[in-house]
């Protein structure tokens, strides 16, 4: 069963991967060109007459086949991540049939592993930000992820244990107060990185950040609505697509 589940997850990753490129395409790459073409214009005010770098990609290639090769690898791994979350959450955190407890999942991890760690450290183009503060962002950003993780499953813990003595719903308000009661402080302990540039075109920044927080949506929308229906097959014990082959021929399944 398990190995069907991760199937599930692959396919779901992967259909992610492809629409998180489409609404990128559309609604990202424009920002990004315009963030690059306001560093370009600092670079030439600041050393006139100096040759422009060579691109060591084409950025038309980066908007197309590196974007699509990088948007399809990062769902197909968020994918698997998903079916193995999926295979041990399901039956343990509530009675949710296997549809509910996949669409549930996918819009926790989307507020747990990007929304929440966006607000404290929020992406910015490329071209802005200074390469010397690269690692110490990554860290920092990965370090929150982390404490958003580990808050939301001592706040599943929590839910456990309090809706043996609470109503459930009072348990999954307290719960959440305690998660959300954990980020705040850590987010105000962690330090903070500001180096965007003053002059930098705010409309631009917006857009980015905007088309990010979209992208991320889109990603972990399609997961869920992919996977979902295709765990319930599974977990009913019915092949988890509606269709099988059979000599060569597409006939629905039994």
């Amino acid at each position: 069963m398990f190995r069907s589940l991760l199937i599930c997850g692959t396919v779901a990753g992967l259909a992610a991967g492809v629409v998180a490129f489409g609404f990128t395409t559309v609604a990202g790459e424009p920002a990004v060109d315009e963030a690059i073409a306001y560093e370009e214009a600092r670079a030439a005010t600041a050393a006139p007459g100096a040759a422009p770098e060579e691109e060591l990609v084409a950025r038309d290639t980066q908007k197309g086949l590196g974007l699509l090769t990088a948007t399809t690898v990062y769902g197909l791994a968020l994918g698997g991540l998903f079916a193995l979350a999926f295979g041990l959450v399901y039956g343990r955190v509530g009675q949710a049939s296997p549809r509910r407890t996949a669409l549930w999942l996918a819009a926790a991890a989307f507020v747990v592993i990007y929304l929440v760690p966006f607000v404290k450290y929020p992406p910015n183009p490329p071209a802005v930000g200074s390469p010397e503060t690269l690692d110490d962002r990554t860290i920092l950003h990965i370090a929150f992820v982390a404490i958003s993780l580990l808050a939301a499953l001592a706040a599943v813990r929590g839910w456990r244990s309090l809706r043996t003595r609470l109503d459930p719903g009072a348990a999954g308000v307290l719960a959440g107060l305690g998660y959300l009661a954990i980020v705040t402080v850590a987010g105000i302990a962690m330090p903070g990185i500001h180096e965007i540039p003053k002059d930098f075109p705010a409309t631009t920044l917006w857009r980015f950040r905007e088309a990010s927080v979209g992208t991320q949506a889109v990603m972990w929308a399609t997961i869920g609505l992919v996977f979902a229906p295709a765990a319930a097959r599974v977990m009913a014990g019915r092949p988890a697509w509606p269709w099988r082959r059979r000599s060569g021929v597409v006939t629905p399944a039994e």
